[in-house]
C-alpha cells in the first residue's frame, strides 16, 4: 500500500509549479482586480498539454490518467483557483462528455482544437430555476425537419463567453410536459455564436474573478439533429457520471487553496514578528497552522485516494461514494484555510495586496459548484444505505 504519487507525477508537478509560479503568480492580482480571463496564458497552458492530460493521442492527447489532471488543477489552485477551475471545467464540462458520449463525426470535429487547448468548452446545467434539483430542467428542445429547437436558459455557466469558447454543449426537456410522465433530458451541443444563442453579461461575483462565467439564453436556436449528444433522454443521466468526476477535481483544486493558505501562513509567521519573536511561537498560530497541516493532509488523501479508484476502474458505487466524500471534506476544509490563514495574517489578511484575501473571496464557491455540501452530505448517506429524500 503506497500513500505516494509516482516519481511521473511528481515530475510533472514541478513543470506545473513552475509555470503556475512564472506564468500566472506575477500577474494573478492585475487580473483579478480587472476581472480579466487571460486567453494567451489558457492557451499557453494547452501548449504545454493540460487540456489534453487525458485525453487519447489520436486527439492530440497524452493519454494519461486521472491522477496527472488533479495534480494539474491542484498546483493551478495553488497560486490562482481561477485559473484552475478553468482547466477543471475546461476538461471536466468541456471536453469530457464529447470524448465520452459524442459520436466519431463530434470527436473528429471538437476535440482537436479543445484538447490543445486553442478552443474551450462549457456545459450548461444550472437554471435560474433549477439549481441542485437539475431534473427540473425547464429549457426545451424540439425536433423537427432534422434541427433543434432549443427555447430556455442558463445560469452559472463557466468558459460559455470567452473569445476562445467554441461549443457549448446545454440539458434541454425533448419531450412534451403537456404528455405527462418523467421529463425527457437530453444534451445538445450549441456552437458558439449560433443565431438565438446569447451569451448575457459576465456575473459581477464575489470570487473567481479571473473564470469566465455567463448566464446564457436560448431563444429559438437551431441547429442540426446530429448536435445531440450522445443518446436522446439520457442527457441527464451522462451528466450524472462526468459529475462524479468533477467532484473529484473539484477537491484537488480545493486542496491547492488549502496548500497555498498554509504555505502562504508558514512563511509570513517566520517572518512577522510581535513583541521581539516571530508570530509562528506563539502558541495559538502554531497550533492553528498545525491544524492546518492535519486538514490539508487528509484532503489530499481523500482526494488521491478518490483519483485512484478512478483510474483503477473501480465500480462506480465506490467511486461516487469516494468523490462525494473528497469533494464534501477538501471543500469545507479549503473554507475553513482561508479563515485561519486571514487571522494569522491579522490586518493585512483583509487587505487585497495578499494572496490569502483573494483565497478567502474564492473559496466559499468550492462549497457550492459541481454539487453543494448538501447534496454530498445526501449522496454519502445513500451510500451508507440510508433512506434520505
Amino acid at each position: 500500500m503506497s500513500f505516494q504519487l509516482n516519481e511521473e507525477h511528481e515530475a510533472f508537478r514541478k513543470v506545473v509549479r513552475d509555470f503556475a509560479e512564472h506564468e500566472i503568480a506575477p500577474h494573478v492580482r492585475e487580473w483579478d482586480k480587472a476581472h480579466h480571463f487571460p486567453v494567451d496564458t489558457v492557451q499557453k497552458m494547452g501548449e504545454l498539454g493540460l487540456f489534453g492530460l487525458n485525453a487519447p493521442e489520436e486527439y492530440g492527447g497524452a493519454g494519461g490518467d486521472f491522477t496527472t489532471l488533479c495534480v494539474a488543477i491542484e498546483e493551478l489552485g495553488r497560486i490562482d483557483q481561477s485559473i484552475g477551475i478553468t482547466l477543471e471545467a475546461g476538461v471536466g464540462l468541456g471536453i469530457n462528455p464529447i470524448l465520452t458520449f459524442g459520436t466519431d463525426d463530434q470527436k473528429q470535429r471538437w476535440l482537436p482544437d479543445l484538447v490543445a487547448g486553442r478552443t474551450i468548452a462549457a456545459f450548461g446545467l444550472t437554471e435560474p430555476d433549477a439549481g441542485s434539483d437539475a431534473g427540473a430542467t425547464r429549457t426545451r428542445a424540439t425536433l423537427d425537419g432534422g434541427q433543434w429547437t432549443v427555447n430556455g436558459s442558463k445560469a452559472f455557466i463557466t468558459n460559455s463567453g470567452t473569445d476562445m469558447t467554441s461549443v457549448v454543449t446545454v440539458t434541454a426537456r425533448t419531450n412534451d410536459p403537456a404528455e405527462g410522465g418523467r421529463p425527457e433530458i437530453s444534451a445538445i451541443m450549441i456552437p458558439a455564436g449560433t443565431p438565438g444563442f446569447t451569451v448575457e453579461p459576465a456575473y459581477d461575483k464575489l470570487g473567481w474573478h479571473i473564470s469566465d462565467t455567463h448566464g446564457l439564453t436560448f431563444d429559438d436556436c437551431r441547429v442540426p439533429e446530429e448536435n445531440l449528444l450522445g443518446a436522446r433522454g439520457k442527457g441527464y443521466a451522462q451528466f450524472l457520471a462526468v459529475l462524479d468526476d468533477g467532484r473529484i477535481a473539484i477537491a484537488a483544486l480545493a486542496v491547492g487553496l488549502a496548500q497555498g493558505c498554509l504555505d502562504l501562513s508558514l512563511r509570513y509567521a517566520k517572518e512577522r514578528h510581535t513583541f521581539g519573536v516571530p508570530i509562528g511561537a506563539r502558541q495559538a498560530v502554531a497550533f492553528s497552522l498545525s491544524d492546518l497541516a492535519v486538514s490539508v493532509e487528509a484532503a489530499r488523501l481523500l482526494t488521491y485516494k478518490a483519483a485512484w479508484l478512478k483510474d483503477a476502474g473501480r465500480p462506480a458505487a465506490e467511486l461516487k461514494q469516494a468523490a462525494s466524500i473528497a469533494k464534501l471534506y477538501a471543500t469545507e476544509a479549503a473554507v475553513t484555510a482561508t479563515r485561519v490563514a486571514t487571522q494569522v495574517f491579522g490586518g493585512n489578511g483583509f487587505m487585497e495586496e495578499y494572496p490569502v484575501a483573494r483565497f478567502y473571496r474564492d473559496a466559499k464557491i468550492l462549497e457550492i459548484g459541481e454539487g453543494t455540501s448538501e447534496v454530498q452530505r445526501m449522496l454519502i448517506a445513500r451510500g451508507l444505505g440510508l433512506p434520505v429524500q
